[in-house]
C-alpha cells in the first residue's frame, strides 16, 4: 500500500500543499486558516489515516518541530502542572515536548542537554547549580532556550520565573498584620537563586519591623528520603515552641511541615499559621486548607513559549538578555 504524502492529501482534499503543511504542524491559527478548512483537512487525514513522516519533514527543514522540557522533578506538583501547561502552549505552537527530571543532580541535568541536543529545536530548562557549563555551551552554539524557575544573574539568558521576593514579601507582611511575632522560616539548602531570593525577602520583611530571629531560621539539606523532613521539622517545633507562624520556602517543605506539626498535635491555625510556597490539590483539600503564594503556571508557560519561538524564528531579532519576573498571587484559606 502507497505512503501517502502531504501532496496526496491535498490533491484528495482539493487543497494546496501548504494548507494541508500548515494544518499538520499546527499553523494553521498562524497563517489565519478558517475553522471551516482546518476541520475539512482534518476529516481528510483522519479518513485516510495519513501519518506525517517526521524523519522526512526533520531533514527537509532541520527542524524536529519538538521541544525539550528539563525540570528538577516532574512528581512534584508544581513541576508536573508546568509540564502540562508548556505541552499546551507548545501544541498550539506545533510542537511536542520531551522532558527529562533532574532531581537537582547536577551531572544526570548536564547528560540530559547532552542527549537532547540533537534531537529538539529548543530547551526549556529548570536548571540546577552545577548545569551553568552545560547551558552556556548550548548558548555558544545557538541553540534557543530559555530558563524556567530559576536564572543564572551574571549570564545573558533569557528567563521566565515568578517574583520570589515579592511573593514572599507579601506573604510575611500578611502575618505580620496579623499579629505574628514570632515567625518562623523553614528552606531548603539549595545553592539557587529562588531560593535565595525568597529567604532574603522573608529576613527583610522581619528586620524592617525589629523581630527577625535567626534562630526560628530553619534550613534543612535536600534530601532524597523525604521522611527526613518531618523529623528534622518537628525536632525545630519542638525545639521552639513560641513559633505562632511559619513560611515555607517550597511546596513540598509544605507537605512535610504540615504532617511534623499534626504529629506534635499543634493545631493550624489556632497555635501555629500557616503559609507555603507554591499550591497543590493537597493545600486545597486539606483541613484546613493551606495559605499559599500561587504561582501563574499557565502565564510563564505561554511567556517562555513566546521568548523561545522568538529565538527559534530567524526573522526576529530578540535582546541578549531578556528577562521575565511574572506577579505571583497570595493566597489566604483558613490556615493563615
Amino acid at each position: 500500500m502507497k505512503h501517502l504524502s502531504i501532496k496526496d492529501i491535498a490533491r484528495i482534499a482539493g487543497v494546496a500543499p501548504s494548507t494541508v503543511s500548515f494544518v499538520v504542524n499546527g499553523k494553521h491559527e498562524q497563517m489565519r486558516l478558517s475553522e471551516d478548512m482546518v476541520k475539512h483537512v482534518q476529516a481528510v487525514i483522519q479518513k485516510t489515516g495519513y501519518v506525517p513522516n517526521r524523519a522526512a519533514a526533520s531533514l527537509r527543514t532541520g527542524r524536529t518541530q519538538v521541544i525539550g522540557l528539563i525540570v528538577e522533578d516532574i512528581a512534584n506538583a508544581f513541576f508536573a502542572s508546568l509540564a502540562k501547561s508548556v505541552e499546551f502552549a507548545a501544541a498550539r505552537a506545533g510542537y511536542r515536548v520531551v522532558y527529562g527530571s533532574t532531581e537537582n543532580d547536577d551531572k544526570k541535568g548536564n547528560d540530559l542537554l547532552q542527549v537532547l541536543a540533537k534531537q529538539v529545536d529548543g530547551f526549556l530548562i529548570v536548571p540546577s547549580t552545577g548545569m551553568k557549563s552545560g547551558i552556556l555551551k548550548l548558548k555558544k552554539n545557538r541553540k534557543p532556550l530559555v530558563l524556567l524557575d530559576r536564572y543564572f544573574p551574571d549570564e545573558n539568558i533569557p528567563f521566565v520565573l515568578v517574583d520570589n521576593y515579592g511573593g514572599i514579601t507579601r506573604a510575611t507582611q500578611y502575618l505580620l498584620d496579623k499579629g505574628k511575632k514570632n515567625i518562623a522560616f523553614v528552606n531548603v539548602a539549595l545553592d539557587q537563586i529562588q531560593m535565595h531570593e525568597r529567604e532574603k525577602a522573608f529576613t527583610d520583611t522581619l528586620q524592617k519591623q525589629k523581630l527577625f530571629r535567626k534562630r526560628l531560621l530553619l534550613t534543612l539539606p535536600y534530601y532524597q528520603d523525604k521522611d527526613k523532613y518531618i523529623k528534622d521539622i518537628a525536632r525545630f517545633f519542638e525545639k521552639y515552641p513560641q513559633i505562632d507562624a511559619v513560611v515555607f520556602s517550597t511546596n513540598y517543605l509544605g507537605m512535610f511541615g504540615i504532617k511534623a506539626l499534626k504529629d506534635l498535635n499543634r493545631s493550624i491555625p489556632q497555635q501555629v499559621a500557616v503559609l507555603s510556597f507554591d499550591d497543590t490539590d493537597l493545600f486545597r483539600f486539606s483541613s484546613p486548607a493551606i495559605s499559599v503564594v500561587s504561582q501563574p503556571v499557565q502565564e510563564i508557560a505561554d511567556c517562555a513559549m513566546q521568548l523561545l519561538l522568538a529565538q527559534m524564528d530567524s526573522r526576529q531579532k530578540i535582546k541578549q538578555k531578556t528577562g521575565v519576573f511574572v506577579a505571583p498571587e497570595l493566597i489566604i484559606r483558613n490556615s493563615a
